[in-house]
C-alpha cells in the first residue's frame, strides 16, 4: 500500500483579508457555491481580495455545527434560503420573525467557530441594509474573482 503524501496549500504572497463577520463569510460561500453550480471553477487566490480559507471551509464549519447538534435542519433551511437571496431575515416582517431568530443563532455559532480558525476577525461589520446611506460599489464584484 502506498503512503499518501499531503502537501500544504501554498500561502498567497498577497495580503490575506479575513472576513468581518460570519454573515459576510456565509454570503461569500453561497456566491462561490452558486458560481460552481453554474460551471465556474473556483480557484483560491484568484480574486481581488485574498481570503484566509476556501469556500468549503465555511461549509464544513456549518456541517460540523449541525453534526454537533448546535444547528438543526431548520437552521440550514434558513441559511440556504437567505444566502441565496443575499439578505438577512427582516425581523419587522411577521412572516420572517421566527426565521430571524434561527438566522441569528446560526450566525453566532458559526462566528465563534470561524473566529477560532482565523477566518473571521471581529471588527466593524458593514450592514447590507442602510436605507439612509447610498453605497457605491467598485472593483471586482464577481464571486470568488471569476
Amino acid at each position: 500500500m502506498t503512503e499518501q503524501r499531503l502537501f500544504p496549500k501554498p500561502l498567497s504572497e498577497r495580503e490575506i483579508t479575513p472576513f468581518a463577520s460570519a454573515r459576510q463569510a456565509w454570503f461569500w460561500f453561497v456566491r462561490c457555491q452558486t458560481a460552481r453550480i453554474e460551471g465556474a471553477r473556483v480557484v483560491a487566490d484568484a480574486g481581488e481580495v485574498v481570503r484566509p480559507c476556501d469556500p468549503d471551509d465555511v461549509y464544513n464549519a456549518v456541517m460540523r455545527l449541525k453534526q454537533a447538534g448546535t444547528l438543526t435542519d431548520r437552521h440550514l433551511q434558513v441559511l440556504e434560503y437567505f444566502g441565496l437571496v443575499e439578505r438577512e431575515p427582516d425581523p419587522r416582517d411577521p412572516r420572517e420573525k421566527g426565521k430571524d431568530g434561527l438566522w441569528r443563532h446560526a450566525m453566532a455559532a458559526l462566528e465563534n467557530v470561524l473566529i477560532s480558525r482565523g477566518i473571521v476577525t471581529r471588527r466593524r461589520d458593514e450592514d447590507f441594509h442602510h436605507d439612509e446611506v447610498m453605497v457605491e460599489l467598485g472593483g471586482d464584484l464577481s464571486p470568488c474573482g471569476i
